[in-house]
């Protein structure tokens, strides 16, 4: 098979999972098209005063339970959350927290699920990814959306009582490219019966259920599996940089019977129900990395209080004001995209798939540099760990734990530069739709003229659109006040970029999915409209409780914003694209091994790809 041959069954295999109609309004997908349509997003959604007062109650439950209950720091210590934690946790109803009442679980709104775990994140990350693997990616998630009554009644009041449950996708050779995927699940009788290894199985080392996905025949389907299934074997608990409490191992699976009643929807439809799931599985992300900015934020204000140089407070010195500025800004800003895109799934009335992705890419960016300028601000403190600093009687703040435990949020759930392809996918949606097949070099020519027409008159429609908008009025949007001016900006820069990315399909047709970078920055701009947007709505509402502080925030934060996205609009098409290009081909060819001259390697031997073999079972149980 041909390495073209290859990529193309891997996009067949991508193109068929996704979500096919656009059935409800998309605020992401119009803000690509150039259409801001503020409607959708602003008044933001309310909740009803019950399922709010009970979200603010199981709220103040967790924190009273983190504050009295949980020791972070011993967790960070030993690498493993107590069982006690668990179980006290599984007592408020923490791992049924969206699972409806129906079936055990609290039937909480996304809103408060993610304020509890933004909550959580702030305090233990760890604790937090224990959770939101569980109920955002895990057995409940896809259940909820596509399982039988029958395997909702078997399943989710276990996972509402605190039965643990992992998503098993990855494998030692499958990342993003699940057209890879070797796992295969046969049908014998009543059973499919499973082979195959999976790697980085979050919780996977103590959960009680798995969905897990695998081949059957030429497409992959989705399984409730019990974890203490005969033939399943958890060969080795995985450390990474940060996360140190995360139960995550490699899990392996040999003739393992799992009774075809468990499959999840119809068989081939294992990544459609991955992909949807992810849809709302991924507000979950952006909740943990609001909760460590606004940590943050706290410990930039103290530190820079108390430490002195040269006469002043260091945070009254312009170097350090500037970080503190940005760490305050944008952790007023993540929250507010938080808080937008919970709205909106309990809304129901919108398809987010682009706003939740959107959410994710952008926290996970913009939470890791935050936490990078505290440790900066922190200095030699920030470094240092918490306990060492205990050790010497200060303060224990554990900002370069925090750091590193944010990284792996640019990774899971998809890294940034998968979601940067697949927003790209969705958000040119519209022109393909049109325009497909003119853009596709193995079209044929009856294709091509069937398609020259349909993007005729879909060009001749949109084009004219993007002239002008109510951003070019001076007193658009003007019941923001000071934020008005901000959200005109929002309005034509949506139409700059929707013509920036008409002129590159033009320019480079079928090539244009290639021109990654491009497509990468396209899409880190409609990120900032979104969060630009998301900060004005949030301010405005809070504005009636807390005056004029909010719009200080949202002003600064857009401000900041404005000025990313101008380099980004420049860069478009101002850039070193095709020179990195051309200078990484020939690294790979090792044309420049004289720079890896004078080192050596600190790396353990083995090979780049391999699983491990034999060695005793590691999965243990909750007790």
């Amino acid at each position: 098979m041909t390495q073209h041959t290859r990529y193309e069954e891997s996009r067949a295999v991508g193109e068929q999972a996704r979500e096919q109609e656009w059935t409800r309004p998309s605020f992401g997908k119009q803000l690509f098209l150039g259409d801001f349509r503020l409607e959708l997003v602003h008044p933001a959604p309310a909740l009803p005063d019950e399922a709010a007062k009970r979200g603010e109650e199981f709220v103040r439950a967790v924190r009273r339970f983190l504050d009295g209950h949980v020791d972070p720091a011993l967790i960070e210590r030993t690498g493993q959350i107590p069982d006690d934690v668990v179980k006290g946790l599984a007592g408020l109803g923490a791992f049924g927290i969206t699972i409806g009442e129906e079936y055990g679980g609290l039937g909480l709104p996304y809103l408060y699920y993610c304020r509890a775990l933004m909550l959580v994140g702030s305090y233990c990350p760890a604790l937090a990814t224990l959770l939101s693997a569980h109920q955002s990616i895990g057995v409940p998630q896809p259940l909820k959306l596509f399982g039988t009554e029958e395997q909702k009644r078997a399943f989710l009041p276990r996972c509402a009582r605190g039965e643990i449950s992992a998503f098993l996708l990855t494998e030692p050779d499958v990342g993003s490219d699940p057209a890879r995927l070797a796992t295969t699940a046969v049908r014998d009788g009543d059973d499919y019966v499973l082979d195959g290894v999976k790697l980085w199985t979050t919780n996977g080392v103590i959960a009680d259920l798995l969905v897990v996905m695998a081949r059957t025949g030429k497409k992959i389907s989705a399984f409730v599996v019990e974890a203490d299934s005969p033939g399943i074997t958890v060969r080795r608990r995985n450390t990474f940089m940060g996360l140190r409490g995360i139960e995550n191992g490699v899990t392996e699976f040999k003739q393992v019977r799992v009774p075809a009643r468990n499959l999840i929807g119809r068989e081939g439809d294992g990544l459609r129900i991955a992909l949807t799931t992810l849809n709302t599985g991924r507000l979950s992300l952006p909740a943990t990395c609001a909760g460590n900015a606004k940590w943050a934020v706290r410990i930039a204000r103290e530190w820079s209080n108390a430490r002195v140089q040269w006469g002043h407070a260091i945070g009254r010195h312009e170097a350090v004001a500037t970080k503190i500025a940005f760490i305050a800004a944008t952790a007023y800003a993540l929250e507010a995209v938080m808080e937008l895109n919970c709205r909106l799934a309990d809304d129901k009335r919108n398809d987010i798939r682009i706003e939740a992705a959107l959410g994710k890419l952008y926290a996970s960016e913009m939470g890791y540099r935050v936490l990078d300028e505290l440790v900066q601000i922190r200095g030699g403190r920030g470094y240092e760990s918490a306990e060492s600093l205990a050790a010497r009687g200060e303060r224990g703040v554990p900002a370069e734990q925090m750091l590193r435990d944010a990284r792996i949020n640019r990774i899971f759930e998809g890294s940034t530069e998968i979601m940067h392809l697949a927003i790209t996918r969705e958000a040119v949606d519209a022109h393909l739709s049109a325009a497909g097949e003119l853009i596709n070099p193995d079209a044929s020519r009856q294709e091509r003229a069937a398609a020259v027409k349909r993007a005729g008159r879909f060009y001749a429609g949109w084009l004219p659109t993007l002239v002008a908008g109510a951003g070019t009025l001076p007193g658009g949007y003007a019941a923001f006040g000071p934020l008005a001016a901000h959200l005109r900006f929002v309005e034509r820069t949506s139409r700059k970029l929707a013509r920036s990315t008409f002129y590159a399909m033009s320019r480079w047709q079928g090539r244009l999915e290639h021109r990654q970078a491009f497509l990468g920055r396209v899409v880190d701009i409609g990120a900032e409209l979104l969060a630009m947007t998301a900060v004005c709505v949030k301010a405005e509402g809070d504005s009636a409780d807390l005056g004029r502080r909010p719009y200080e925030l949202a002003d600064t934060f857009c401000h900041q914003a404005r000025r990313r996205v101008d380099t980004l609009l420049d860069r478009l098409w101002d850039n070193t694209d095709a020179r990195d290009v051309r200078l990484a081909g020939y690294v790979l060819d090792g044309r420049y091994d004289f720079v890896e001259e004078g080192v050596l390697d600190p790396s353990i031997d083995g090979p780049w790809i391999g699983a491990p073999e034999g060695g005793e079972n590691v999965r243990r149980k909750i007790t």
